[in-house]
């Protein structure tokens, strides 16, 4: 039976739909290849908080601290990018400003964790948009990209494929600049980045475009990810598939929303059911349609990764060749490389939803090509506790490596 609760989501995701639709028009496309990307279509302020009201928003979030200093304008923009074919597309982000004087404004850019449903992403039902307050109303601006396909984006989101992480952010980050001009502000050149679970390795994918000069606007001051799946090869699917230290229910939401997606760029499969087990076959990519919340998800799949699973799909994940081995390599590549600004990792070893080792991992991995690196661990808490735990200490951070 729809309960209330699902039928505003559904009609949010219409009108999301709506929107999308009428942007991916191909001769609205057509339109943007002249373009650059980065340029804004539509702008929307979504909500305005006082003082007191981002605080509640922290505070009720969960977060001991920092206290807010402003008040926060939240926007949902539309802008330019590319799909991972490189391609002109459009996405939707969100960008929370500080209310204040000042003149130029330091940027914090926020990648958001793991959400199935459109409505969810930070712009469209504001799960997220209290991470994207704490910084704000610390003073700065802050950029919370939705990703491809999520949000108002056409199309189903490309799941995380670091790639079109790093240009969608990128490209919030110019539009982000476009907008604070006509707000009477201007974005300084430092940039700090933060991320949770799959916002880990989109944080260190952005880091390192930034770093290798992607916009000359823009330098990367500081790196902080919190949570990430940064090695699924070796790390996650091991501990999902194989010891058996992850939640089960929740190591099928992740891979189900991962081999469908990257069927559609490396094709995994012919069918579905090469990979999963009746009669989820029938359903699996009709759940990561982007209408489906991760609740209806999580209650449409087992428990047991071998009753979600084939023998063929546990085998290939462990002992990954060909297609699968090419994901895998593309997309858990982004501690290899070695920052030239401090890195912070945060991660709790406590953690049944993203395994610890990933962030160890990430941290061998950035220390031996010579990176300035600490792993923090913020206890035997679970996965979405860890960011409750973290994201203040990041916010700390921050404000001394680049105060707002």
């Amino acid at each position: 039976m729809r309960t209330e609760a699902t039928t505003r989501r559904l009609a949010a995701v219409a009108a999301l739909t709506v929107v999308a639709a009428a942007t991916a028009a191909p001769a609205a496309l057509a339109a943007d290849h002249g373009r650059e990307r980065g340029g804004i279509v539509s702008v929307q302020q979504i909500d305005r908080l006082s003082r007191d009201e981002a605080q509640q928003q922290i505070t009720g979030r969960g977060y001991d601290g920092p206290a807010a200093r402003y008040g926060v304008a939240d926007y949902r923009v539309l802008y330019r990018t590319v799909d991972p074919l490189g391609r002109p597309i459009t996405a939707s982000g969100l960008v929370s400003l500080p209310e204040t004087a000042q003149r130029e404004l330091n940027t914090v850019v926020y990648e958001h964790g793991t959400t199935a449903a459109k409505a969810d992403a930070p712009s469209a039902d504001g799960t997220d948009r209290a991470d994207a307050v704490l910084f704000a109303a610390a003073g700065y601006a802050t950029v919370a990209p939705d990703y491809l396909g999520l949000g108002s984006g056409p199309g189903l989101h490309p799941y995380a494929d670091t790639a079109s992480e790093a240009t969608a952010s990128l490209d919030l980050l110019r539009a982000a600049r476009r907008l604070v001009q006509e707000h009477g502000h201007r974005l300084g050149h430092g940039v700090q980045i933060t991320g949770f679970s799959q916002g880990g390795p989109a944080a260190m994918a952005l880091g390192r475009a930034l770093q290798q000069g992607a916009d000359p606007h823009f330098r990367l001051v500081s790196l902080a990810p919190v949570s990430g799946p940064y090695d699924a090869q070796h790390a996650e699917a091991p501990a999902g598939l194989a010891d058996g230290t992850l939640d089960g229910r929740t190591t099928n939401y992740l891979f189900g929303y991962w081999l469908t997606a990257m069927n559609r760029e490396y094709h995994l499969y012919d069918n579905p059911a090469e990979l999963f087990q009746a009669p989820y076959d029938r359903q699996v990519e009709a759940l990561y349609d982007g209408t489906h919340t991760d609740g209806e998800i999580f209650a449409a799949i087992p428990a047991d990764p071998h009753a979600f699973l084939t023998p063929h799909a546990i085998a290939w994940a462990l002992h990954p060749t060909g297609a699968l081995l090419r994901a895998f390599r593309a997309n858990d590549d982004t501690c290899d490389w070695a920052p030239d600004v401090p890195v912070q990792l945060f991660a709790a070893d406590g953690d049944h939803a993203v395994a610890y080792l990933n962030s160890q991992y990430c941290a061998r991995a950035l220390t031996a090509n010579g990176a300035q690196v600490t792993l923090t661990d913020v206890g035997a808490v679970d996965h979405s506790p860890s960011r409750r735990a973290a994201l203040p200490q990041v916010a700390a951070l921050f404000e001394q490596r680049l105060p707002a």
